[in-house]
């Protein structure tokens, strides 16, 4: 942690990094930092400690996948499936949405240090709950991944995402180092995400596990880790989940049929899901059919109000929409790595790491649901983050989104040159 004599004053440097530097004055500073994006201000009240565009965009997202969740939900309640009022799933997702909230506001309240000295404690309570699911758990089509509660489901994997995130960062900043040093840098970290990743194959759910090996190598990788030892892992884990597909035939044969979806063998069964999602962006073209106008959300695509709401999506307001939602992840995800950064500059490690952990978990999330839902890669269940229906992961999601304003907070006080 920086002295308070320091902590006033920050510089950048050619690379575009900020680092504390000699006091050239406060006014320089904080210049420096406003022509990168980071709009600093003399005053010091706790709303301008808030950074107000990241979390507009973040509603924005919400409620755009409210609405999204309602039309593409509200024709369930004519399926023999579900026995469910129109409004039903809306209902629901309004309750995770609020339980969710009140997590992030918890999450935003809890200084940094905090975080990092519990990281451990919240990792293997995580890793607790991922047994306890395969115990107590509540199947639904073919996986065991929810513990019941109440009217609502927990989904333990999507909470892990976000212990991986804290525990990945907290790992990295004890072992800074050896991180050149497999045995001791790498080795540890590595057998932790395998347990984790028996656990998560059981469910079955190969790709929650993908998306949490993602986030440990990435933080890991963002955390100083040797170049060539991390293209040696990168090598492995690309093995390891061809080794997974090959030896489970039905995941095999759902690769054949990402490879030929509207072919006879697949168009009614493997490739049903991702036909028909390409159907529906087909139908929307430029500006879309019009908004509850969908026709593949009529009993046609499965699962549209979660896997596949980008379908929807891309049905109801066209390309134009996709884009609009693909830019503002764009721009959450580079706000997320940009908050980090500044974290780092201020010798804030721990908070930089999780901050640009946070920012990957959103874009490697994102990227593989947009992806299985446009047919650029094979099918896989993973929800579209902060947008699709499913209780846990709004509540991973907005309460990690809660840790990154924090961050953004104590790098503010910091460079006012106040207490964190």
């Amino acid at each position: 942690m920086l002295s308070r004599s320091r902590r006033l004053f920050v510089r950048r440097r050619d690379d575009g990094a900020y680092e504390p530097g000699s006091p050239r004055g406060s006014a320089v500073a904080l210049a420096s930092l406003g022509a990168t994006g980071v709009h600093v201000r003399a005053t010091t009240s706790r709303f301008d400690n808030f950074d107000k565009p990241l979390a507009a965009v973040v509603c924005a997202l919400i409620l755009l996948g409210a609405v999204m969740v309602y039309s593409a939900s509200i024709s369930l309640a004519d399926s023999p499936r579900y026995h469910v009022t129109p409004t039903q799933f809306l209902e629901r997702h309004a309750l995770s949405l609020a339980v969710a909230f009140a997590a992030g506001a918890v999450a935003f309240s809890i200084p940094l240090r905090i975080w990092e000295k519990f990281a451990p404690l919240v990792f293997l309570g995580a890793v607790a709950l991922l047994v306890l699911v395969l115990i107590v758990g509540r199947g639904a089509l073919g996986a065991t991944r929810w513990i019941a509660l109440g009217p609502l489901n927990l989904q333990p994997s999507e909470l892990m995402k976000l212990a991986c995130v804290l525990y990945a960062a907290n790992y990295t900043v004890r072992k800074q180092d050896h991180m050149h040093d497999f045995r001791k840098g790498f080795a540890p970290l590595a057998t932790v995400t395998a347990l984790i990743g028996v656990l998560l194959l059981l469910q079955p759910d190969l790709g929650g596990f993908g998306v949490i090996a993602a986030i440990c190598m990435g933080v890991l990788f963002l955390g100083g880790v040797n170049g060539r030892l991390f293209a040696g892992i990168f090598a492995a884990l690309v093995a390891t989940f061809i080794g997974v597909i090959l030896a489970s035939p039905w995941r095999f044969e759902r690769i054949k049929a990402y490879w030929r979806p509207f072919d006879d063998e697949f168009a009614l069964g493997r490739g049903y899901q991702l036909t028909h999602s390409l159907m529906a962006f087909g139908r929307g073209e430029w500006f879309g059919v019009g908004l509850g106008r969908s026709v593949e959300k009529l009993h046609y695509l499965p699962e549209a109000h979660t896997d596949f709401i980008l379908a929807v999506i891309g049905e109801e307001l066209g390309l134009a929409g996709v884009l609009v939602v693909v830019v503002l992840f764009y721009w959450l995800i580079k706000r997320a790595f940009e908050i980090g950064r500044q974290a780092v500059a201020l010798e804030r490690v721990f908070a930089g790491l999780v901050a640009q952990g946070v920012g990957l978990w959103i874009g490697v999330q994102a990227f593989i649901n947009m992806g299985v839902a446009t047919g650029v890669l094979p099918t896989k269940g993973l929800t579209l983050p902060f947008m699709s229906y499913g209780g846990s992961a709004l509540l991973a999601m907005i309460a990690a989104v809660g840790i990154v304003l924090r961050v953004d907070r104590e790098n503010r006080i910091l460079m006012r040159g106040g207490r964190a």
